[in-house]
């Protein structure tokens, strides 16, 4: 068996080739191994949604399921639609304003692209 190197965004060593690139199953990475990956590429932040679509910032994201609001009497209802979404580290990974909620933090697994 052939041995591949490892994504150089997420270091996963289960990559495989799919035509000329090679592709990373936890990431969904793929990248030309004849070039060199350049250094913004493995500094860069990866967040993926609810079904695995990499987000950017000022994406539009929908709510997939409701989500309780600590100190708010109604939670955000499945089916909401968030604009301009920052992508920040932590566990809360998504910064954005939602209408009739103002400024929170929301985890990008509960979330799809819009």
């Amino acid at each position: 068996m052939t041995e591949f190197p490892p994504c150089p965004l997420c270091k996963c060593e289960f990559t495989y080739p799919s035509g000329n690139l090679l592709t990373c199953p936890e990431c969904f990475h793929e990248w030309d191994p004849v070039e060199a990956p350049s250094a913004s590429d493995s500094e860069r932040l990866i967040v993926l949604d609810a079904n695995g679509n990499e987000l950017q910032n000022g994406d539009s994201v929908i709510v997939v399921k409701d989500l309780p609001v600590k100190g708010a009497p109604k939670p955000i209802k499945a089916g909401t639609k968030v604009k301009n979404i920052r992508i920040t580290e932590g566990d809360h990974n998504i910064d954005c304003k939602i209408e009739g909620f103002g400024s929170m933090g929301l985890k990008s697994e509960f979330v799809r692209k819009a």
